[in-house]
């Protein structure tokens, strides 16, 4: 298979047509092998329109959606970034390479184990701290952050994630509203609050780490 043509048919019909215009975003993802970042079985489907299934019930995200979520971000060369659910560290590429210096939180290991082998293959050392951390709590360590992406589909934003992002800061989602619906929002923090808005519809896997617990019934 030729994936360097792939990428180019997948910016070209996918990303262009669908509103993202943004040309640091675009030669990244022209020049990422996303194939890189999925299981041997699954490479040939880099860079199909939709979302591709993990291991452990997980996916990566459809081009298009991570393209417009990011660019949503409106990232600024240097900015923090938080990635959550990173998967295995395609999001977390193409922020670095269009200029982010990124914190990437995985805790599922097979995706930990792709992340780590192909994460040094396209970017320089150093690029992206990949830590082996709950992704709901956030990473206090490296806060605040510039911009979060949380990178599935979840119910809400718990707290710890406008509390890690820095004033001016901006962080993007998935919220789901039902089957395979949801909605793609943008927080921005100002005066200590985050104030948030709807950004375009769409749908993509949920990330279990981030289900809602039952709660008792008496």
């Amino acid at each position: 298979m030729d994936y360097a043509d792939a990428r180019k048919r997948m910016v070209d019909g996918q990303l262009r047509p669908n509103k993202v215009t943004d040309p640091r975003l675009l030669e990244a993802m022209r020049d990422l092998p996303r194939e890189r970042f999925l299981p041997r079985a699954a490479t040939a489907r880099a860079y199909t329109d939709e979302d591709i299934p993990l291991p452990g019930g997980r996916a990566m995200i459809e081009p298009m959606v991570l393209a417009r979520l990011i660019q949503l971000a409106a990232v600024r060369p240097g900015d923090r970034a938080l990635v959550a659910g990173a998967g295995t560290g395609y999001g977390a590429a193409v922020l670095a390479r269009i200029g982010a210096r990124v914190t990437a939180l995985e805790a599922d290991a097979p995706l930990l184990e792709i992340a780590r082998a192909a994460l040094p293959s396209c970017l320089p050392a150093g690029a992206v701290r990949l830590e082996a951390s709950d992704p709901t709590q956030g990473f206090a360590a490296a806060a605040p952050y510039d911009i979060v992406l949380i990178e599935g589909e979840i119910p809400e934003v718990p707290p710890v994630f406008t509390e890690q992002l820095a004033e001016g800061g901006r962080l993007v989602a998935v919220i789901g509203i039902g089957r395979r619906q949801g909605k793609a929002v943008l927080g921005q923090k100002l005066g200590g609050s985050v104030s948030t808005v709807t950004a375009f519809d769409c749908a993509t896997a949920p990330l279990p780490a981030f289900a809602r617990r039952p709660g008792f019934v008496f």
